[in-house]
């Protein structure tokens, strides 16, 4: 794919992203606007898409996309935890500084921008098990796996309740999350032989159809509402997350032998800007809030000279 051909697949996209961020500059939207925004596309219509996405598929499909799994889960939590402990030996973070750095430099905004960035490049069909998959990983796992680490780190440091970390409940939470069940159940009833019946196609893809536009939007909103901290660790998070996670996930999916087509979509679904989700968990547990909100708008800013880059090496 040529460069002129890529900026032309790109411009709708940031073009929406630049009209969300004009809603939020001007507090068209606010903060809990823009939460609703958020809630609408991580619990509703991109579980919605992504549900008919899977069960519209073969099983033999399915079970053929394992090796994508294992490349996503040993990109994704690998990176985090090599990051978990660079960031607690080499830069002496306490543990859960440690782990809301991991996790903002490692999780992508998935579901905002993968559905209409690589919708463009390979169809909506085709990426719906990728996303799903992404999803699984990132909500099942990452997040989790980060919370448990950032409560036991304040729990060292005193500054929790008088009550025991609860694992087992923070990793069903990850997984009562629909962009985490709704994909799994999927998966389940399609390994099963489930085929979603056009009925049931049809009424999802009512609330589905908005994922790309909405989410797109939504993450110029959260741009445009938040206040930029040029702060180190904030560029630092922000680097890593557009540059050096792809060049690791190229490492993983040639170790673990994905073929071409899947190569692409595991490095690009990485390569997207910083999680909102992730900012918003340094948030609740008050470590790097302000670095990691600010590293969410820098690596969008970024992602308008990475993202191209990425494409016309890939394509």
């Amino acid at each position: 794919m040529n460069i002129g051909n890529i900026f032309l697949t790109l411009i709708p996209i940031f073009f929406t992203i630049i009209i969300g961020y004009l809603g939020g500059y001007f507090k068209v939207f606010n903060s809990e606007s823009s939460k609703g925004l958020n809630t609408l596309v991580t619990k509703f219509a991109l579980p919605a898409h992504l549900f008919i996405g899977i069960t519209t598929t073969s099983k033999q499909t399915l079970i053929n996309q394992w090796s994508f799994f294992l490349t996503m889960t040993i990109g994704v939590i690998g990176f985090y935890i090599i990051l978990l402990i660079v960031a607690r030996l080499v830069f002496k973070f306490d543990l859960t500084k440690a782990s809301m750095f991991s996790l903002n430099a490692t999780q992508p905004a998935f579901a905002f921008m993968g559905i209409s960035v690589l919708g463009s490049l390979f169809g909506a069909q085709e990426i719906a098990i990728p996303i799903a998959i992404t999803g699984i990983v990132v909500n099942a796992l990452l997040d989790p796996l980060a919370t448990i680490v950032g409560t036991v780190g304040q729990s060292g440091l005193g500054k929790s309740k008088d009550e025991k970390t609860n694992i087992l409940g923070i990793v069903l939470h990850g997984l009562s999350e629909p962009l985490a069940c709704i994909p799994l159940l999927a998966v389940v009833l399609t390994l099963l032989g489930f085929q979603a019946p056009d009925i049931i196609k049809n009424a999802l893809d009512q609330i589905g159809s908005v994922t790309s536009g909405v989410a797109l939007f939504a993450v110029g909103v959260t741009v445009g509402i938040r206040k930029i901290s040029l702060r180190p660790i904030a560029f630092g998070i922000s680097i890593l997350k557009v540059v050096a996670i792809p060049l690791y996930m190229i490492l993983v999916a040639h170790l673990i032998g994905l073929d071409h087509a899947d190569t692409i979509k595991a490095i690009l679904l990485v390569s997207f800007p910083g999680s909102a989700v992730a900012a918003m968990i340094s948030t609740r547990f008050d470590s790097l809030s302000t670095e990691t909100a600010s590293s969410f708008v820098i690596s969008t800013i970024l992602s308008l000279i990475t993202l191209p880059i990425y494409i016309s090496l890939l394509m």
